[in-house]
């Protein structure tokens, strides 16, 4: 599977790579900005992004989500140092996890970002800091 890493910390980025790399995973690419990332994704066309939500230059990760056109069988998972504040739905990927994360943990989110791709569901258990991005929910008035 190829995997587009969207980081702007190049220690992070690199530790990235190089666990993929291990795993059997093929790194398409590492971009630092939206829109490098968006540039990667549309020419490689990877099947899943693990994409950092606060990215170099102020830009933020779901922004790459909403400028790819063709997103249908992208797999994408969030990681950010900050989930407790996060607030992500199914219309900006699959899943988030929390960092610092562990190898095994990192493997494990996107063998559950894959399985929500190809069957529409994700299986337990999740990883420390693991979170399914579930659909928007419409919002109520309150009256009174």
């Amino acid at each position: 599977m190829k995997v587009l890493i969207v980081e702007d910390d190049l220690m992070i980025a690199d530790m990235l790579e190089e666990v993929l790399l291990t795993h059997n995973y093929r790194v398409c690419g590492i971009a630092a900005t939206v829109t490098e990332a968006v540039a990667l994704a549309l020419r490689e066309k990877p099947d899943l992004a693990i994409i950092d939500l606060r990215l170099a230059d102020g830009g933020l990760g779901t922004d790459i989500a909403a400028q790819i056109a063709d997103k249908r069988g992208l797999g994408i998972l969030y990681a950010t140092g900050n989930a407790a504040n996060v607030v992500l739905t199914s219309a900006q990927g699959q899943a988030c996890i929390s960092k610092p994360y562990s190898e095994a943990s990192l493997l494990r989110a996107l063998n559950i970002v894959t399985e929500i791709v190809t069957t529409g569901k994700a299986s337990l258990p999740y990883p420390k800091g693991f979170k399914v991005l579930t659909p928007p929910r419409l919002e109520q008035s309150s009256h009174g």
